[in-house]
Parts: C-alpha cells; structure tokens; sequence
C-alpha cells in the first residue's frame, strides 16, 4: 500500500477508531458474544489521545490503522494495535509499528509490554517482540494470551 502516513489521532476520530477496532478483532471470527465482553478494551480513549499516546495510520485521508502506548503497572504496554482488514498485509502495520517506537522513544520509554491477541503474535515477533509466557485477558475470564515484551530499538535501528 502506497502513501501510508502517521500522525496523532484526534480526539473527534475516538469513534471512527473505535470502530476499526472492532472491525480488525472481527476480521479474526470471533462470535458475537465475544465481541461485545471486548468492546471497552477496543474503545479508543479520548484523553489518550488528548495526551498523544494514540497514533493513526492512513492512506488516502482514510484510516488503515491505530495503535496506543498505555501505562500497565510501573511501565508500559501496546494497549491497541489494530489494522483495518482491507489493509492487513500491505505494509500498514510495520509502518505503524516503527511509528509506535519512535513514540515510545521520544518519551523516554525502554520496553513496552504486549498482551497480544494470538492471530498478531506472530507479527509481533516480526517486529522484534519476544515471548515472555502467557498471563490473563483482561477482558474474557479463563482466556489466557501471548504476553511479550520488546525492547525499544534505537532511533538508529531499522524495524
């Protein structure tokens, strides 16, 4: 995909992201039920974005992608990745990630802590990520998830 671009959220597009999110979980067959136990953690939260932990993907002024740093305990987490399905496999989450990092970086964060959805685990360990065990969803009691970690590459590193 052509002309990628990123760029802090705003916080009138809290909704338009929300929804990407859903439709990116969706994309993965989760039923109904599912879906709706989910819906808070694929809520984009406005003050995140008001604080400029939230970044969007887009191309053509339409967005591809979001993704957002969160505090998790005394450090950091990937609290939202998510690409929209019609652009899954084009280039929109590795630019994004790199995004992600710079972001991380520019506030003085080392490593970021992800609680990954099984389907994205695999594309986390492309990105640099590494397996640290496995711990609960936060959202659906008795599901247990991918916990990994990255270390924060310097502004000198390719991803």
């Amino acid at each position: 995909m052509t002309g990628i671009s990123i760029r802090p959220a705003r916080r009138e597009e809290a909704d338009l992201l929300t929804a990407l999110c859903h439709r990116s979980k969706a994309h993965w067959g989760y039923d109904d039920r599912f879906m709706e136990r989910s819906r808070e953690a694929l809520t984009v939260n406005c003050d995140r974005i008001a604080a400029g932990w939230v970044l969007i993907a887009e191309s053509a002024g339409r967005p591809q992608g979001v993704a957002a740093i969160g505090p998790d305990g005394d450090g950091f987490e990937i609290d939202l990745f998510f690409i929209d399905p019609d652009a899954m496999g084009k280039g929109v989450g590795t630019a994004l990630f790199a995004a992600l990092m710079a972001l991380a970086r520019s506030r003085g964060i080392e490593r970021l802590s992800i609680l990954s959805d099984p389907n994205a685990e695999a594309f986390y360990e492309r990105m640099g990520a590494r397996p640290v065990g496995t711990a609960p969803s936060d959202t659906i009691p008795g599901r247990s998830l991918p916990l990994m970690e990255i270390i924060v590459p310097p502004s000198n590193a390719s991803i």
